[in-house]
């Protein structure tokens, strides 16, 4: 299995180390024929990117494609705020972009306190008492998912189910109905191989991303490796690996609609 693209890398516009130019080096260097430049969203207290730097950010994205002839896709990793599936990607920031990427974070600016207590607090609870969550967080977290799925194009849904917890399977349908990827992600095992299983059952796509926050972790597969060992998720489910590119929905809603 080789990495053809990575579409979750962060610099320090956000919480990443390393600049653009540093990921797009390490990215050639892994024969990636495309990277993802993919800082945290706006909502992010400690994190987040901020709008008024966002054509540095290009300026850095062109000139690093150009030296290094690696496709760079200038995205954000948006932040889910609410029950009703807004993210912090709004209609205007669009434009912008190239690549779309939405997950949960703990430490956001959440539309309303009821969403920050029923996305975030419930879950985080769970997970930090090692408790079983309840069936109406897990309902909770499934309907933000989906509404946000539903309400946005989302190229990929980032490291889910980590500290919290969703029906993986309706989220994973909702995925394969609109064309949204379910992420692999290999800093963190967020899904166990079983429910790797359940979710490929769906038909629905993956890619495999790092998620580095410093260049030496552009392109890594380890994690991904690990378990798609165990589980038994076909190679050709996943579109970012030998040699194949995804087809993203977000391009396509850009290209009729922007």
């Amino acid at each position: 299995m080789n990495l053809t693209a990575d579409y979750h890398t962060h610099t320090p516009y956000s919480h990443g180390k390393n600049t653009v130019w540093e990921n797009a080096k390490e990215a050639k260097r892994r024969g990636l024929k495309e990277l993802g430049i993919t800082d945290h969203g706006f909502n992010h207290i400690l994190f987040g990117l901020k709008r008024k730097r966002l054509k540095d950010l290009r300026a850095e994205i062109d000139e690093a494609e150009k030296i290094t002839g690696v496709k760079i896709l200038m995205g954000m990793e948006s932040n889910l705020i609410s029950l009703d599936g807004e993210t912090d990607m709004k209609e205007s920031d669009l434009q912008y972009f190239d690549l779309f990427l939405c997950g949960i974070h703990e430490v956001l600016r959440y539309k309303t306190l009821s969403d920050f207590y029923n996305i975030t607090f419930k879950n985080y609870m769970a997970y930090k008492f090692g408790r079983t969550p309840s069936d109406k967080v897990i309902k909770n977290t499934t309907k933000a998912y989906v509404n946000t799925i539903k309400n946005n194009p989302v190229d990929i849904l980032t490291h889910i189910n980590y500290k919290c917890y969703c029906d993986l399977v309706e989220v994973a349908k909702c995925c394969a109905d609109y064309g949204t990827y379910i992420e692999i992600n290999t800093k963190k095992r967020h899904v166990s191989a079983e429910e790797l299983n359940k979710m490929a059952a769906t038909g629905v796509r993956f890619v495999i991303d790092s998620d580095a926050h410093s260049a030496d972790r552009v392109g890594d597969t380890k994690i991904a490796e690990e378990i798609l060992k165990e589980s038994n998720v076909p190679l050709a489910q996943i579109d970012n690996i030998d040699g194949r590119l995804p087809k993203f929905r977000f391009a396509e809603y850009k290209s009729k609609n922007l």
